[in-house]
């Protein structure tokens, strides 16, 4: 009798050295330059939008100090003219102090979440 089931093929097969550098090459350019790509994108828009937070954050900044120069009767003159500048650097400090506790760690790579 005949045995029904398929034997497995003894038969090895093996890939040349010029497959084997094709494969290699693919892979590299599928883990390496495919990331990459969506990387510039991620980038720019990073990049871009830390620069116009950037600018608003310092028009805002100047325009309390204007408000404080101009609506503080007496602080403008004098010994106590530092005053607004100290306010203003002191709202600054506390910003980014509190924009730096925010920040968290993001991938490029949805798999490593």
């Amino acid at each position: 009798m005949s045995d029904p089931s398929p034997r497995p093929s003894t038969r090895r097969e093996s890939a040349s050295v010029g497959e084997v550098v094709e494969f290699v090459k693919e892979y590299a350019i599928q883990e390496t330059v495919g990331p990459l790509m969506g990387a510039g994108r991620w980038i720019g828009y990073g990049a871009g939008g830390a620069a116009l937070l950037g600018l608003g954050f310092m028009l805002l900044l100047l325009g309390l100090l204007r408000a404080i120069q101009s609506e503080w009767d007496g602080v403008a003159e004098g010994g106590t003219s530092w005053i607004p500048y100290a306010i203003v650097l002191i709202v600054t400090v506390a910003v980014i102090v509190i924009v730096l506790m925010r920040i968290n760690k993001t991938y490029l790579d949805k798999e490593n979440r």
